[in-house]
């Protein structure tokens, strides 16, 4: 008798090598097309911020520098761009402002999304509209407001117009807090709790992934804000990095390996901060979207 020949079962196959497409090769293309776009023109302003004045005069925009640790420029743009003064008069801004926009962009999240009032929705839609209007056809008015204040020339008037929050920041602590169970306020109330209590001691302390996202964003919006400061704080004493940066077109205005090194120093923070927080930014827009 015969015995049957069992049949060798075939190895793993080779995986197909898929030919690439046009939208593949397309994308890929987009991508290194929009990196150059952004990452050549801060190679070019590093490598001019390394360069003698004489280097920077005569050599292209991308040729490496002489010395690769030449700080020279550096030190110019430090002094005597007053960088120092102009980095406390922003940390104070900022802190101020970033901190006021993530309460008052809460507590007006918290009161649209548990509190039924008259004329809601018509609040949200002065919200949507406010967006959409030009910032600067309401330069005279607010102008005038500042000054009647007293806060012109002064750190108050960047802090005031900072402090109003964007409908953005609002948004994005809506659909935080509407993941928040309604229940745990009921429970609180039961125990006592009022309404600002609810807030403060449950709804706030939830809220970390969305002040996050909003503090960088916001924090990173004031920071390199140029217009406000600009015209709000006109006096020397009080510029920050922006307008710092922007003095230097007078006693350097031929000298780009300071005004580049400069640029260095400015840019230099924020890249720092992004790169070490990018994923609070971006963890908090999905669980935002999603939620």
């Amino acid at each position: 008798m015969t015995t049957p020949d069992l049949a060798v079962p075939a190895g793993p196959r080779a995986p197909r090598r898929r030919r690439p497409t046009f939208g593949g090769t397309a994308k890929y293309v987009s991508l290194v097309a929009a990196s150059a776009i952004v990452l050549v023109p801060l190679l070019v302003v590093l490598l001019t911020s390394l360069k003698t004045e004489q280097e920077a005069a005569t050599t292209g925009p991308l040729t490496p520098p002489g010395n690769w640790f030449n700080f020279a420029n550096y030190l110019t743009a430090f002094q005597e761009g007053q960088m120092v003064q102009a980095f406390v008069n922003t940390t104070i801004i900022l802190g101020v402002s970033t901190t006021g926009t993530v309460l008052i962009g809460s507590m007006a999240a918290y009161a649209i999304d548990r509190f039924e009032f008259r004329l809601k929705k018509l609040v949200m839609s002065l919200f949507l509209v406010a967006t959409l209007v030009p910032g600067v056809t309401t330069q005279v008015a607010t102008f005038q407001i500042v000054n009647d204040l007293g806060a012109f020339n002064t750190r108050w008037a960047a802090i005031l117009l900072y402090l109003g929050t964007d409908i953005v920041s609002i948004y994005v602590f809506l659909q935080f807090i509407r993941s928040i169970p309604i229940s745990l306020d009921e429970a609180a109330r039961l125990d006592g709790a009022n309404s600002f209590t609810v807030y403060w001691r449950i709804i706030l302390p939830m809220l970390k992934p969305a002040i996050a996202t909003v503090v960088i964003i916001k924090g990173i919006t004031v920071y390199n804000d140029f217009y406000i400061p600009f015209l709000y704080m006109p006096d020397s004493e009080l510029g920050t990095v922006s307008t710092a940066l922007f003095r230097f077109k007078g006693p350097f205005g031929a000298h780009w390996e300071t005004i580049s090194a400069g640029t260095v120093l400015v840019i230099l923070p924020t890249l720092v901060v992004f790169l070490a927080l990018q994923r609070f930014i971006y963890s908090g827009f999905a669980a935002g979207s999603t939620k």
